[in-house]
């Protein structure tokens, strides 16, 4: 063999055996990096495995093709004095490169339209979980049949120290929450999709999950988790400067465990409601307001009130001056600007305290409170 001809061979084998290499790899299971993760669903495996046929029957094929091309490029090629041969037509060939095709696909399409069957399944669910997209956060509430809805926001929990590497990142830099998602195993978990501000996809690979979330419109999805754990996600559609500070975090547990967590949260929301009707005490209110304040309030404003992306709190003249315009700026936000209206977000109590910290801290020191009952008076007008 020439020169020529081992250097064509040697071309000729590049693609095929990087093909042969990526089903290889991709076959690998779960130390694969260049696959994608059968995942933790009985869906997810279908997706998985779908995968895995079209890409083995794309591999033969592109095998096959190439390797018949190449082979006529090195053995026929006009250099070596090979006479092409002459025909008009052959039925035989045409009917069988339009059959075999043919069957090709309908052996594709069939196993896809079952599993975008099972996909777009959302009959018979036993729970259902109201998800809401804010920037630059997810709310949670969980519809029960008995109206005791659960609801609360999960916010990144990754220290700004970490964001601005002033300390070192830890193992989920930026995929760690305050609140997770808890749903039981083995279970059928509606999702009804929306967003209050902007487009936002809530995604959890592993979950077989990924729905735009959009305001105005609910979409749906659902996952039945197989297998207890925790895992994670992220907003899947770019919604503003704070993108990458959406994780999604999802805590699959026992129905046991599920029940518990359910009924220390259910508790909660009662205890919420029983302090709507108590007045706090100038500290127990400032203890409370700066919770808030390092969840809602820090990333925007600053650990001193210094500011930052917002105005500063410091020495604001709404923070220093009418408490009925701080009211309506903390609780309908500024249109127009990066200030949120947490009026949605915040209850009734924090809504009271973060204001009357405001109010209070960063030198301001304007001596007033804001109790529960003002908030809601405030609301209802």
């Amino acid at each position: 063999m020439c020169f020529e001809a081992k250097r064509l061979l040697k071309l000729a084998l590049g693609p095929v055996l990087m093909l042969m290499s990526v089903v290889a790899l991709a076959s690998g299971g779960e130390a694969s990096q260049v696959n994608m993760s059968p995942g933790a669903t009985q869906v997810g495996e279908r997706i998985y495995d779908l995968h895995m046929i079209i890409l083995g029957i794309c591999t033969i094929i592109g095998v096959l093709v190439f390797g018949v091309m190449f082979y006529s490029i090195i053995y026929h090629r006009k250099s070596k004095g090979f006479k092409p041969a002459h025909f008009h037509e052959s039925t035989k060939v045409e009917i069988a490169w339009t059959v075999v095709p043919f069957l090709i696909l309908i052996g594709m399409a069939v196993p896809a339209t079952s599993t975008l069957l099972e996909i777009y399944d959302f009959e018979d669910a036993e729970m259902d979980i109201l998800i809401t997209g804010y920037q630059w956060k997810w709310k949670y509430e969980y519809i029960n049949e008995n109206g005791e809805n659960v609801s609360f926001f999960s916010n990144l929990r990754t220290p700004q120290s970490e964001i601005y590497n002033s300390q070192p990142k830890g193992e989920h830099y930026l995929l760690e929450v305050d609140e997770p998602v808890v749903i039981p195993v083995d279970t059928k978990v509606r999702f009804l999709v929306t967003a209050n501000d902007v487009i936002h996809s809530w995604w959890v690979p592993e979950l077989a999950v990924k729905k735009d979330a959009i305001p105005g419109f609910i979409n749906e999805a659902w996952t039945r988790a197989s297998e207890e754990g925790i895992f994670r996600g992220q907003c899947a559609e770019l919604c503003g400067k704070d993108h990458g500070f959406m994780p999604i975090v999802v805590n699959v547990v026992s129905k046991a465990e599920y029940n518990d967590w359910l009924a220390v949260k259910q508790a909660e929301a009662a205890e919420i409601k029983e302090l709507m009707a108590q007045t706090f005490t100038m500290d127990e209110l400032m203890e409370r307001g700066e919770a808030v304040y390092a969840r809602a309030c820090l990333a925007c404003h600053g650990a001193n009130g210094e500011g930052g992306v917002g105005k500063a709190i410091a020495g604001s003249p709404i923070a220093t001056g009418d408490l009925g315009t701080h009211l309506d700026v903390g609780i309908n936000g500024v249109p127009g600007t990066a200030m949120q209206a947490f009026g949605g977000q915040l209850n009734d109590v924090e809504m009271a305290a973060v204001i009357t910290y405001q109010r209070n801290a960063f030198g301001n020191n304007m001596g007033d409170t804001v109790q529960p009952i003002d908030v809601y008076n405030y609301k209802k007008g």
